[in-house]
């Protein structure tokens, strides 16, 4: 259960989806209530798809390119970390997506997928998290249920969240986001420094001997 809960509240530090409001708002604004009514659904459905996935197949992924666990956990720190700084900041970080690619939607009917999904929510952060859980997953179909669990708990909040998109944006203006945005950074940054020590300890086991 507590792996659950960490895991849960670290994929929705990363995912962020009320840093995510803004764009969706500015992004759907136009389009008719019809299709605004079913994109959250299909964006939630699409990022829980993204990020099991990444928990299925990372693993032999990494194991096709020769990449030892140690080495994604301290490069999936580092990218957490540059995460949870420029939330610290209150800022939006280019890790996860870049104002090009929202602009180069090509049509603004299919948007669920990407950029909304992907990577404006399920980003290169989430997935090297859900790849690390796959990693760490040893307690037989409980824990790999938990862990998928986990993801899809994030993905029901974000699907929550964006069908109240708009009041929630006006609720919390852009001072409320910014506080959000700064709390979750601040968790972020100390997942990022476990999965960095963890994986330099792995790399270099001598270094926590007396």
């Amino acid at each position: 259960m507590s792996e659950f809960i960490a895991l849960t509240v670290s994929i929705f530090s990363i995912v962020n989806p009320f840093a995510a409001l803004p764009v969706y708002v500015g992004m759907t604004g136009d389009l008719p209530a019809p299709l605004r009514r079913k994109l959250p659904r299909a964006t939630a459905f699409a990022a829980l798809l993204i990020l099991s996935i990444a928990y299925l197949a990372g693993e032999a992924l990494l194991g096709f390119f020769s990449i030892r666990i140690a080495s994604l956990r301290v490069a999936g720190g580092l990218l957490i970390f540059g995460m949870a700084w420029s939330m610290l900041q209150a800022k939006r970080s280019g890790t996860k997506y870049r104002p090009e690619e929202l602009e180069e939607a090509p049509d603004r009917h299919n948007i669920a997928v990407v950029p909304l999904a992907m990577p404006l929510l399920a980003g290169p952060g989430a997935i090297s998290v859900m790849i690390l859980a796959a990693t760490r997953t040893d307690g037989g179909m409980g824990a790999h249920a938990a862990a998928l669990g986990a993801a899809a708990t994030v993905c029901f909040t974000i699907w929550l969240i964006l069908r109240a998109a708009g009041p929630i944006s006006n609720f919390l203006g852009q001072t409320g986001m910014n506080v959000a945005t700064r709390f979750m950074g601040l968790i972020l940054a100390a997942v990022a420094v476990e999965f960095i020590a963890g994986g330099l300890t792995e790399i270099f086991p001598g270094w926590t001997t007396p």
